[in-house]
């Protein structure tokens, strides 16, 4: 029995209670560009902030890890959630917080496509969809980017988004491990790979910058996964992945709120774009005989 349908047996109020744990993730993952944006760290390249993030991440998960055990199969995923938090931090650290978050969800585009092309899976219209949405989004960022911007910033967005989607179906081998065991690796790993750019002391964490990059790593990264683990338990993943669609929205309006950044009118129509074509894929479960595997990651890098 899979979690959809474990989900499917729930009762409402524990539905309800799932949703709200769901919710809470996304709320506090949508957190990441408040702290990244910072002025504290203006400055700060993308993959020190990464290696504290993750370092402050651990503090949260490692405690509640009951069930480890290694197996060669978990180098692939440990390799990938690395990069895939050197990239997106470097994508938001270099340019819009908008940019980075919303060219990161391109990821479900490269699961499906690999998993068409490579593994024979069956996609149905709405994963053309989704696919036809994401690339014009991404043309009209890429598009008005190019001109007279550099395009480091963008590419770290993209790269993100493809380091997630290796994730995501390094995630579907693994499915005999715990997840927070899982999450727990991904961020002792980062912190081994991130090691050398943090540790060379060009940029030694002072002051409110402790409390500010302690709050990256525990609020906005390490306590929503333990929350979203425990909501999805109880509600399809087509659902999670809705709900969990709240942080590529709130990412810019906390930023704008807090520090004032404004995105770009062409980032907020090629994000428009992309997420109408994730709203379209995930707004209900696909049919099992026909579609890919509707199993969601957690939303955030």
């Amino acid at each position: 029995m899979d979690l959809n349908e474990i989900a499917d047996k729930q009762p409402e109020a524990a539905r309800w209670q799932a949703r709200g744990l769901v919710l809470s993730a996304a709320i506090l993952w949508s957190t990441s560009g408040l702290f990244v944006k910072a002025p504290y760290f203006a400055g700060w390249p993308g993959p020190v902030l990464a290696f504290w993030r993750a370092l402050f991440a651990c503090v949260v998960l490692l405690p509640l890890v009951r069930q480890a055990r290694w197996s060669w199969k978990l180098l692939p995923m440990t390799a990938l959630f690395a990069g895939m938090n050197y990239a997106y931090l470097s994508a938001m650290a270099e340019g819009s917080a908008a940019n980075a978050i919303w060219l990161q969800c391109t990821a479900p585009v490269w699961v499906l496509l690999v998993g068409v092309f490579v593994f024979g899976e069956r996609a149905i219209w709405r994963d053309w969809l989704l696919v036809a949405f994401v690339a014009a989004g991404v043309g009209v960022i890429l598009f008005y980017e190019s001109r007279g911007a550099d395009l480091a910033a963008s590419g770290w967005g993209l790269a993100s988004g493809f380091f997630y989607a290796g994730v995501v179906l390094s995630l579907r081998q693994l499915r005999a491990f715990h997840p927070v065991w899982l999450s727990a690796l991904n961020h002792l790993v980062t912190v081994a790979v991130l090691a050398p750019w943090a540790l060379k002391g060009d940029h030694v964490p002072s002051g409110i910058q402790w409390a500010l990059l302690a709050g990256l790593g525990i609020l906005q990264m390490g306590l929503p996964y333990v929350l979203f683990t425990q909501g999805l338990r109880r509600i399809a993943g087509h659902e999670a992945t809705g709900i969990g669609m709240l942080e590529p929205l709130l990412i810019p309006l906390w930023v704008y709120l807090a520090w004032g950044q404004r995105p770009a009118w062409w980032t907020v129509l090629g994000g428009g774009l992309i997420l109408v074509g994730l709203a379209i894929r995930y707004s209900q479960p696909a049919p099992a005989a026909d579609a890919l595997p509707d199993e969601p990651a957690p939303l955030s890098a």
